[in-house]
């Protein structure tokens, strides 16, 4: 999916709302562990209830991981069943890849030849090598982690060189003579709050993965107040917040109730801009 039916999802939908697939089988409602596949039992339910109100679906690796074949199984099928059934929505896959240039180059291929996902967040630690086999795929896009909501996340990406420069600014800056904003977006998490500012300083046109909304206690107004550009330019990821809000056969239900007012204060939002 390029950009311009991306931004096309998101106004038609009034949404730019992701929803992540951090599939635990030990949150799930009971019921589902009697499936045959509990994992993609418990993904579809979700899915279909919440399609109409988001644009992307974010599949956490490590959730699929943690159960090897059986796992990934798992994570193919459903993959699957959103190309199948809802082909217009953005697939990423949460698996933050990165490492020397031909070992990313069989990742890029795994992703985005063998799964065929939208979009891949990838660790840029090791530079424009580890990254490169990855924008070499048309219409498929690269997932930086450039500022993440997680609490350690003051320990490196916060730090400033000689010139005042943090190594999240320096991250994005860089990164921007490998791709475009037509095939690379940023992670940068709801809870850094203001500090979207200067993300948009450094980087005012590429989208923005946002995770932390909901649970992790991220704001969507300020979020949208300092990261929102004239075709919105954001995909907002909650997880927790919508797919655990039910714990009964209802599960799903309220999943969509929950996806659904997030899409309205979305529409809200996309509002200013159109």
């Amino acid at each position: 999916m390029n950009r311009q039916q991306l931004v096309e999802q998101i106004f038609a939908k009034k949404s730019f709302l992701c929803v992540g697939l951090d599939t635990d089988l030990k949150k799930v409602p009971a019921h589902i562990l009697k499936e045959e596949d509990p994992i993609f039992a418990f993904n579809k339910q979700i899915i279909d209830a919440t399609a109409p109100y988001c644009v992307s679906y974010k599949p956490n690796l490590a959730f699929y991981e943690a159960f090897g074949v059986k796992g990934l199984i798992s994570f193919e099928k459903t993959v699957s069943y959103l190309k199948e059934n809802y082909p217009h929505h953005f697939i990423i896959a949460d698996a933050k890849r990165g490492d020397i240039g031909n070992t990313s180059a069989m990742y890029a291929r795994t992703f985005f030849e063998t799964y065929d996902v939208d979009a891949l967040t990838v660790a840029p630690y090791m530079g424009e090598d580890s990254v490169q086999p990855f924008l070499d795929y048309q219409d498929k896009w690269v997932i930086l982690l450039a500022l993440t909501s997680n609490k350690g996340s003051h320990d490196f990406q916060l730090t400033a060189d000689s010139e005042g420069q943090r190594l999240f600014e320096k991250v994005i800056s860089k990164s921007q003579e490998w791709g475009t904003y037509e095939n690379m977006m940023y992670v940068v998490g709801a809870t850094q709050g203001e500090m979207f500012r200067d993300i948009r300083r450094v980087a005012p046109n590429h989208f923005l993965l946002v995770p932390g909304i909901g649970a992790q206690g991220g704001s969507l107004q300020d979020v949208c107040r300092y990261g929102m550009i004239k075709d919105c330019g954001l995909l907002v990821n909650s997880s927790r917040g919508i797919i655990y809000a039910g714990s009964e056969e209802d599960f799903a239900e309220i999943a969509a109730q929950r996806a659904k007012e997030l899409q309205q204060q979305m529409a809200t939002e996309l509002a200013k801009i159109r």
